[in-house]
C-alpha cells in the first residue's frame, strides 16, 4: 500500500472516529488479545494493512496481532449479557466497522455489552497451524471475557458469540469445536460460547455451496477430506452446541444460502433451539442494513434475544 492510500483510510477512519464522539460516544481503544506471546504463533513482521483506502468501510488484512475492542452500554440490560462478535472478510482480513463496531454500537442500544474481535489472518507466515489459529483467537476472546465477567459487570453464563460470512465460520466454529480447546490451558467449559448469531455464515467446505476463498485461506490449496469435512460446521453439531439465530439471503451469490439451511437442520436434528430467517434478496456483506428490505434484521435478533431469555 502506498503512503498515500494510507493516510487516506487512515483520514477515512478518524473522520468516521470524529463523527461517532461528536455523536456523544467516545470510541473505545482497542487491547492486545493476549496478555504476553501468542502460542502457537511464529515470529513475523507485522504486516497489517488496509486494503483499499478509497472502500467507504475499513477493511484490515495480514492480522498478526489480534485485539479485542470493548463497547459498554450507557445503561445495561438486568440480564447483564454479552457478545463477542467477529467480522467477515473471507478469512483474509476482518470488516471492522461494517461487521464490528457498527453492530457492537447496536448491541449497546439493547443493553448488552459487546466486544469485536479484530482475529489474526491465517498464515504460515506467522501460525504453526493456520487452520486452529482464527479458532484459538475466537476462544482466548470468549474464554477472558468469561474470566473478566466481574470487571465487564457481565453474567459469565450469558456471553454468546456473533459471526458475519466467515466471522460466521468462526462463529460456528467456536460453537461446536469447543471440547477440544485449542490450548491445553483451557477446559471446554470456559471456551463454550451460551448462544450463537450467525449472519450470512460460511459454514460448509464440502461441496459446491462452499465459499472456496475462505477454505483455501484457511485450509489451503489443496485441503484434505479429513480436514474439509472437520471444518464443514453442520457436520460438527452436537446436542451441545448452543441454541443459533441465522440470517441469510436467498439470493446470495457469494456465500449461498444453503450454508445456513444445513447448519439449521443440524441443529433441528438435534432438537437445539434455532430460529432461521432468510430475506428474498440482499446479496452478501450488507451489515446492518439490506437494503432491499425496510425490515432491521438487528430487531429480529433482539426479539430472539429475548424470547430465548438472554436479555430482558
Amino acid at each position: 500500500m502506498t503512503n498515500s492510500k494510507w493516510r487516506r483510510g487512515a483520514l477515512c477512519l478518524l473522520g468516521w472516529v470524529a463523527m461517532t464522539n461528536l455523536a456523544g460516544a467516545a470510541e473505545p481503544s482497542a487491547q492486545p488479545l493476549y496478555a504476553g506471546d501468542i502460542p502457537g504463533a511464529i515470529a513475523a513482521p507485522d504486516e497489517e494493512t488496509l486494503r483499499d483506502a478509497a472502500e467507504p468501510w475499513p477493511f484490515y488484512q495480514n492480522i498478526s496481532k489480534p485485539t479485542l475492542t470493548a463497547y459498554k452500554p450507557a445503561k445495561q440490560d438486568p440480564k447483564r449479557a454479552a457478545v463477542i462478535i467477529f467480522p467477515g472478510g473471507g478469512y483474509r482480513g476482518v470488516s471492522i466497522l461494517k461487521e464490528g463496531y457498527d453492530v457492537a454500537r447496536a448491541f449497546n442500544e439493547m443493553g448488552v455489552t459487546a466486544f469485536v474481535v479484530k482475529y489474526r489472518t491465517p498464515s504460515d507466515k506467522h501460525m504453526k497451524d493456520k487452520r486452529v489459529g482464527p479458532l484459538q483467537d475466537a476462544q482466548q476472546a470468549i474464554a477472558s471475557v468469561r474470566r473478566d465477567a466481574a470487571k465487564w459487570q457481565i453474567d459469565p453464563a450469558r456471553i454468546g458469540v456473533m459471526g458475519f460470512s466467515a466471522g460466521g465460520h468462526l462463529a460456528a466454529s467456536a460453537g461446536t469445536l469447543f471440547k477440544s480447546p485449542v490450548l491445553s490451558q483451557w477446559q471446554a467449559s470456559e471456551v463454550r460460547p451460551d448462544f450463537l448469531m450467525l449472519i450470512y455464515p460460511v459454514i460448509t467446505f464440502t461441496d459446491a455451496s462452499m465459499h472456496k476463498g475462505s477454505r483455501q485461506m484457511l485450509l489451503g490449496d489443496a485441503p484434505s477430506a479429513e480436514d474439509s469435512q472437520k471444518f464443514s460446521m453442520e457436520l460438527a453439531v452436537s446436542a451441545q452446541t448452543p441454541p443459533t439465530f441465522l440470517i441469510h439471503a436467498a439470493d446470495d451469490s457469494g456465500v449461498p444460502v444453503a450454508n445456513s439451511i444445513r447448519f439449521f437442520e443440524a441443529l433441528q436434528a438435534k432438537k437445539i433451539a434455532a430460529q432461521l430467517m432468510i430475506y428474498p434478496a440482499g446479496g452478501h456483506g450488507y451489515g446492518l442494513n439490506n437494503a432491499t428490505t425496510g425490515d432491521r434484521w438487528i430487531e429480529r435478533c433482539r426479539q430472539w434475544l429475548q424470547s430465548q431469555g438472554w436479555i430482558s
